[in-house]
């Protein structure tokens, strides 16, 4: 803990929800749907969206999809369930890429965001288990560094933009281990988050969580309040679940 975070005021955990977690998560919320909209407009050419490209769309996508594993990772310690949270993390997603295979509108979705806090959140109860529990602000510096250094695996190498050494071939050629981060050849989906390097974000995520839920919150994270975002926020998976279609049906009339 630096000495800054050590000299704030932090207020004692009080029980009840801990409402700057569904501000944040209200928050990528509302970007995310945004951003789905942006690319629907592009995707049926709707009107010139040239700046809906590298590096705003990438640098766009990775500040809702990080924000979604960090905050689940956080979550983890106040989950009264972390097995049946998995559970249904994980059912939404085979359903969700049921659906999208059928609906036949764009690549289907395998592996997506929801498969990815799903699988994290069971990773991270079985190591619960065997006591692997990063706990406080370095654990979380580290984990976070290390997500940095493998973040481009599924893309065949170590590092940032393709920047480090290449991962052994074998472990893509093999077939199966997509789900971890090793996508097959020819495999597609246009939401791939899989578990590497995603799992070291969450676990990041969850030592903060733990030691916030342990130690009480610093008073500014606990002083944020915004009621409309909070709502969003309790209310992520059913909006992301609808929030697609509303996005496809706009743009079907705007393309009109």
């Amino acid at each position: 803990m630096t000495n800054q975070e050590s000299s704030a005021p932090v207020r004692a955990e009080k029980p009840g929800r801990a409402h700057c977690y569904d501000l944040l998560r209200g928050c990528a919320v509302i970007s995310m749907v945004l951003f789905h909209f942006c690319y629907d407009l592009k995707l049926f050419d709707v009107c010139p969206m040239d700046w809906f490209a590298f590096p705003i769309r990438d640098l766009w996508r990775h500040s809702i999809s990080w924000t979604f594993v960090f905050v689940a990772g956080c979550m983890y310690a106040y989950s009264k369930n972390n097995l049946k949270r998995a559970a249904r993390y994980l059912l939404v997603s085979a359903l969700i890429s049921l659906v999208t295979v059928i609906a036949a509108v764009d690549v289907p979705i395998f592996y997506g965001v929801i498969y990815c806090m799903g699988s994290c959140t069971l990773i991270c109860w079985l190591l619960d288990r065997v006591g692997f529990r990063p706990y406080g602000l370095l654990p979380a510096i580290v984990l976070f560094i290390v997500f940095l250094a493998i973040f481009d695996v599924p893309r065949g190498t170590f590092g940032l933009c393709s920047l480090g050494p290449a991962v052994p071939r074998q472990l893509y050629d093999c077939g199966f281990l997509t789900w971890l981060g090793f996508p097959a050849p020819g495999f597609r989906s246009s939401d791939y988050y899989p578990t590497l390097p995603f799992l070291l974000l969450y676990l990041a995520g969850s030592a903060r969580g733990r030691q916030w839920r342990q130690e009480g919150l610093p008073a500014w994270l606990d002083a944020l309040r915004c009621d409309p975002l909070e709502w969003v926020g309790r209310h992520a998976l059913s909006i992301y679940l609808l929030h697609q279609p509303v996005c496809l049906a706009v743009v079907t009339l705007l393309a009109r």
